[in-house]
């Protein structure tokens, strides 16, 4: 599926860009990054342009977002629906409720390049809690200018071996994403047993 992906980048350009990040915001498994990585290394040799590519994928990033916090806006009660035969999908949904809860904007902010795959889930989950739209927007805008930037950028920079880029990329958070995790695991089961002492 990649190579045809990848195929429709080489004929139809910046467009399958827009409607890949637009789509993989609205729990479509596309791989966006890696096509960000290739559009970005096309840029280095000329067969896109960077400023274009780049605005793409921000724009579809954005409103798949904006999208998803809708969808979440108008149909919040029905999101268990979307779960219901996926115990997978449950947790992401029961993390993406947990994020907002606790982290508010700064939870948008980390889930649209940072925490990823938890992205589409706060994006609805935001909406159907009614986060202040504005600021709702300001945090996902400021975060996928980051995740859009760190792809595409790097895809520009190491053009010459992207796939080899898009595999550290993906370890390094995998490694971050992991490392915050027991963090917070950690900080859980300290404040679990100070309250056992009490």
């Amino acid at each position: 599926m990649t190579e045809f992906l990848f195929g429709l980048v080489t004929d139809y350009g910046v467009w399958v860009i827009f409607a890949s990040c637009y789509l993989s915001c609205l729990l479509i498994p596309i791989p966006s990054s890696l096509m960000m990585l290739a559009s970005g290394a096309m840029a280095a040799v000329g067969d896109m342009v960077l400023w274009e590519v780049a605005l793409a994928a921000f724009a579809g990033a954005v409103l798949g977002d904006q999208s998803g916090y809708r969808i979440g806006r108008t149909a919040g009660d029905g999101l268990g629906r979307l779960t219901k035969n996926s115990a997978s999908r449950q947790k992401l949904l029961t993390r993406a409720h947990t994020t907002v809860e606790k982290h508010g904007g700064i939870g948008v902010f980390l889930s649209t390049w940072l925490f990823a795959p938890l992205g589409p889930w706060v994006n609805m989950v935001a909406g159907a809690t009614r986060m202040n739209w504005l600021r709702f927007s300001f945090w996902d805008t400021l975060g996928e200018a980051i995740w859009v930037s760190a792809y595409v950028g790097l895809g520009n920079v190491f053009s010459t071996s992207f796939s080899a880029v898009g595999e550290i990329l993906s370890n390094a958070i995998g490694f971050v994403t992991g490392l915050a995790m027991t963090a917070l695991l950690g900080m859980y089961l300290l404040r679990r047993a100070r309250r056992q002492k009490s």
